[in-house]
C-alpha cells in the first residue's frame, strides 16, 4: 500500500477501523524535522536514558514538565528549556507514564508510575507524586508486580469510571495488567495477563478508545482491548518490514484527535526514524527523522511521548519528547520537538 498523505489521513480519522497492512514503503519516504530543545544529559554511563512522560500545565503551558528515566540511576524532572529540576534515585527504572487528576492520599494530584526492574525475578511498579508547584518528585511506594523482569510500562484510565490500570511488559513478552490504587497505601492488583511470543517493551494505551498498543521488538505492533473484561487475543498491527518500521520496534506514543482519531507514532530504532500511522485504522501516514539543527539529532531512540495542546511559544501545537541514544560527547538525553513541525513536514511529503 502507498503511504497515505497526512491531508488524506485526516479524512480517514472518522472512518471505521480496518485491518492494517505492512507493505514496505516505496523509496525514501522519510522527512526530517529538527528539535527545538533538549534536556540536560543524564548523569550516568552509556545506555542509560530510556523513556519520557509529559505533564501539561493547563494554566501556564510554558511551565509544563517532562519526567524521564535514567535506567541506571532513577527518575529525572525537567522543564521545557531542558533544565534539570529534580531527581529521585532508584537503581533500575525503565519505562515511565503519568496521569493527572488522580486521587492520592485524599486529594487529587499527578501520579507518575515507572517499571522497576531492579530485580530480574520480582517485578515492581515505582509510584511517585509529581508536585508541580515545588517541581519535585515525591516517592509513594513500590508495590510488587509479579514474577519476572519489569521492562515496558504504560498507564490506562478507563473512561466509564476513571479506574486506573497499568500494563507491565515483562522482558519475555508477558504483559501483566494491574489495577492501581493510590488513595491510601499504594497498591497494584493483578487483573489480567496477556502474552506476546518474544521480547517486547514499548506500549501505549488510548484512554478514549480503550485500545492498548504493544511493540514486539522484532515482529511489530499488536493491539489489545485495554479493559480487563476484554479478550486476551492480540490483533496484529503494523509489522517490522525493514522499511517503514525497522527492528527494533521500540517506543510508542499517541497524538490524539477527536473521539478516536489522531496518530500512532513508533520508534523505528534500527534506522533512527519514527513511523506514523493514522488512528483508528492504523494506515501508514509517513515517517520522519529528528535531524541536527539548533540541537543535535536523535539516534537509536528507545522511549517517546507526545502531548497535544499549547505548550507555550516554543511548542504551540504540542510536544514530542524522544530519547537520544547517542548524544556524544555528552551522555544520553531527551530531545524536545514541536508537534506542529512534524505535521508540516509530513504534509510537505
Amino acid at each position: 500500500m502507498r503511504l497515505v498523505p497526512l491531508t488524506s489521513a485526516l479524512a480517514l480519522l472518522a472512518g471505521c477501523a480496518a485491518a492494517p497492512t505492512s507493505t514496505p514503503v516505496a523509496g525514501d519516504a522519510t522527512v526530517s524535522v529538527t528539535a527545538r530543545g533538549e534536556t540536560a544529559p543524564v548523569g550516568t554511563g552509556d545506555d542509560a536514558a530510556d523513556d519520557p512522560a509529559i505533564w501539561r500545565n493547563p494554566r501556564r503551558p510554558a511551565e509544563s514538565l517532562v519526567v524521564a528515566t535514567d535506567k541506571r540511576a532513577g527518575l529525572h524532572l525537567y522543564d521545557l528549556t531542558g533544565r534539570h529540576l529534580d531527581f529521585s534515585p532508584s537503581p533500575r527504572l525503565n519505562n515511565v507514564d503519568l496521569r493527572a487528576d488522580v486521587m492520592l492520599g485524599g486529594k487529587r494530584g499527578i501520579l507518575v508510575a515507572a517499571s522497576d526492574r531492579a530485580s530480574e525475578v520480582q517485578a515492581r511498579i515505582a509510584l511517585f507524586r509529581l508536585d508541580p508547584v515545588a517541581r519535585k518528585l515525591v516517592p509513594l511506594g513500590n508495590p510488587a508486580a509479579g514474577d519476572g523482569e519489569a521492562y515496558g510500562m504504560c498507564l490506562w484510565r478507563r473512561a466509564s469510571d476513571k479506574a486506573l490500570f497499568t500494563f507491565v511488559v515483562m522482558k519475555d513478552g508477558r504483559i501483566d495488567q494491574f489495577r492501581i490504587g493510590a488513595e491510601a497505601q499504594p497498591s497494584a492488583q493483578l487483573v489480567r495477563q496477556l502474552r506476546l511470543a518474544t521480547q517486547s517493551e514499548g506500549c501505549v494505551a488510548d484512554d478514549r478508545t480503550g485500545q492498548l498498543y504493544v511493540a514486539e521488538e522484532d515482529v511489530g505492533i499488536w493491539r489489545f482491548a485495554a479493559d480487563p473484561a476484554g479478550t486476551t487475543t492480540p490483533i496484529p498491527g503494523p509489522r517490522v518490514d525493514g522499511r517503514l518500521l525497522v527492528a527494533d520496534a521500540e517506543g510508542l506514543a499517541i497524538a490524539p484527535k477527536g473521539r478516536n482519531g489522531g496518530w500512532l507514532v513508533g520508534s523505528s530504532q534500527g534506522d533512527s526514524a519514527y513511523a506514523v500511522w493514522s488512528l483508528p485504522d492504523l494506515r501508514p501516514v509517513g515517517r520522519f527523522r529528528i535531524s541536527a539543527g539548533q540541537v543535535g539529532a536523535t539516534s537509536e531512540t528507545d522511549g517517546i511521548e507526545i502531548a497535544l495542546g499549547n505548550f507555550g511559544p516554543g511548542f504551540p501545537k504540542g510536544l514530542m519528547v524522544a530519547q537520544d541514544g547517542d548524544n556524544a560527547p555528552a551522555m544520553q538525553n531527551f530531545k524536545l520537538v514541536a508537534w506542529g513541525d512534524i505535521v508540516k513536514a509530513l504534509q510537505r511529503k
